[in-house]
């Protein structure tokens, strides 16, 4: 894809191809296509309220992805993410968020540092009372308000793109009071290097605190889910 592609890509979410591609990216990470499933032209269309020129352009997107694949004379099937997938996003995540910490000890607002510090402690309270829905919430809010405090348009672009990959097999992990606190108790960490203005302990924390999060992933179903060895 050409850099003027990419730009288009960028600035297409809100377009009618755009949403019919965020729908069905956001279908197929989500489980709702399972692998292998074909995905009809004709039907979503119906489902969406679209004509065929959208969803065909959306399945061209979705191919780049290589979430689906496009068989000449045959039609479009869900490829999806497999294991293997998710352990390398997870390996480039962890390095992007640490340079995402970085950034956001020099660039973080008083606001983005204060919404983050009642983030941590409202993650506390609920983990207190075994709130896990909410502390799912707080953890990917503390996760936007990093991205947004490193005050970087293609390196938030990018992460939010990571995190969406992986969203299916991070509610599911995530939904154990254990690594709910731990989490939290990461997130506390590289609040505070990034308050006291230490890069490198918030880089630091933030990669280790992206490959704890790979780890217990391991343990606790990434495997069930994608089927395969990581």
């Amino acid at each position: 894809m050409s850099h003027y592609d990419l730009k288009n890509e960028v600035n297409d979410k809100y377009s009618l191809r755009g949403r019919v591609f965020q729908k069905l990216r956001e279908d197929i990470l989500s489980g709702k296509y399972k692998e292998h499933e074909e995905l009809k032209e004709v039907a979503i269309g119906e489902e969406l309220g679209v004509s065929r020129t959208p969803v065909r352009e959306a399945f061209r997107q979705l191919e780049l992805e290589g979430l689906i694949q496009i068989v000449p004379n045959r039609g479009a099937y869900v490829t999806g993410i497999t294991a293997k997938d998710v352990k390398d996003i997870y390996m480039i995540r962890s390095l992007l968020e640490g340079l995402c910490a970085r950034l956001a000890t020099e660039k973080i607002t008083r606001e983005q540092m204060e919404e983050m510090e009642e983030n941590v402690y409202l993650a506390d309270f609920h983990a207190s009372k075994g709130h896990m829905d909410q502390m799912a919430e707080l953890d990917n809010r503390f996760h936007d308000i990093l991205y947004e405090a490193c005050d970087s348009k293609m390196l938030e672009h990018t992460l939010r793109d990571y995190h969406q990959y992986v969203l299916r097999v991070r509610q599911k992990t995530l939904s154990t009071n254990t690594r709910g606190r731990a989490s939290n108790d990461e997130h506390r960490q590289i609040m505070e290097a990034i308050r006291k203005k230490d890069a490198d302990q918030a880089e630091k924390l933030a990669n280790r605190h992206m490959l704890n999060a790979y780890d217990n992933m391991v343990k606790n179903g990434l495997y069930e889910i994608y089927g395969e060895e990581a």
